[in-house]
């Protein structure tokens, strides 16, 4: 497979991009429409940044973050589950993980893996958060053998019609 692991200029690359996110979490038009305006937004934000998988010209993953921002709308969200926690410092200093995705078709072959942990070695911040479906999947499987764990579970977010989990990992993220 020749995959390359690159910068992604998303705003350029957002269509391609959610045509990758819709296959993969199963997103309909609308959906797509609505994330489309959240990402050109996230990428004005001091410190996004993304990258892309390609294979034969083509993007096949993507991820994207920035540093974390309590102001920011995920942050006012899950900060009441993990101060129940005792965790609402993880909101400090760390690196998050706005979207991870790779095309089923491209899946089980390390994308993602190679992705995040890309994105977060050139990170400043001493940690990195995210948020996955609670459930067990293979996508929460690999945050966790990068050395995510779980801070917050039944976290829910609005119009979301399953509960998240948030899940923190010190940086660099651990390899096999």
């Amino acid at each position: 497979m020749d995959l390359v692991i690159g910068p992604l200029d998303l705003s350029a690359h957002v269509d391609e991009a959610l045509a990758v996110q819709a296959v993969a979490f199963g997103l309909g038009s609308d959906e797509v429409a609505v994330r489309r305006q959240i990402v050109l937004r996230h990428m004005t934000y001091p410190g996004a940044r993304a990258l892309g998988a390609t294979t034969g010209g083509r993007l096949v993953g993507f991820v994207y973050g920035m540093p974390n921002d309590r102001t920011h709308w995920w942050s006012t969200v899950v900060e009441p589950y993990l101060r129940a926690q005792g965790r609402d410092t993880w909101l400090d200093d760390s690196f998050v993980i706005t979207e991870l995705h790779v095309h089923p078709d491209h899946q089980n072959r390390g994308i993602g893996r190679s992705l995040i942990t890309t994105i977060t070695d050139g990170a400043a911040e001493p940690r990195s958060i995210l948020s996955a479906i609670d459930t067990d999947s293979p996508a929460r499987a690999l945050y966790r053998s990068l050395g995510y764990r779980d801070l917050a579970r039944q976290v829910l977010f609005p119009s979301a019609p399953k509960p998240y989990a948030v899940m923190g990992a010190p940086l660099p993220l651990r390899r096999r």
